[in-house]
């Protein structure tokens, strides 16, 4: 995908696609709070010892916005998510990573799983999410 939209999110760091079309799901690869400089949302320096606080909330906040991004790139938002998969490193960051999700989610409710995983490809994530939308 190289829409406009898509040049303005971080690059992949693999081989994959943000998105991949098959009939009429779109799958959205596992997406974090990373931004194009490569800095990460969420990630906040608390002393100037570099102490580093990663919060739950904003990282889910900025991995939910650039899902929605990615199905913009497509002609979907996230009223098409019909499946959720969302992995935590830490399931006590459980409540502050559903507050947010519902506050996008109350109305569409789509399937979800949720899991506990021990680390994600940068030491500065706490969340991932991968979702699959569908559009007729």
């Amino acid at each position: 995908m190289e829409g406009k939209i898509l040049q303005e999110k971080a690059t992949p760091r693999g081989s994959y696609s943000h998105i991949r079309k098959a009939g009429n799901f779109y799958y959205v690869s596992g997406t974090s709070s990373r931004r194009k400089d490569n800095s990460f949302a969420g990630v906040h320096q608390v002393d100037e010892m570099g102490t580093m606080r990663l919060d739950i909330k904003d990282q889910t906040k900025a991995v939910i916005e650039n899902i929605n991004d990615i199905l913009n790139a497509e002609g979907l938002d996230l009223s098409h998510v019909i499946d959720v998969t969302s992995f935590l490193v830490n399931m006590n960051d459980f409540a502050g990573y559903n507050e947010v999700f519902k506050s996008y989610f109350s109305e569409i409710k789509p399937a979800r799983t949720t899991v506990a995983v021990h680390q994600l490809p940068h030491p500065n994530l706490v969340v991932e999410i991968k979702v699959v939308a569908y559009k007729e």
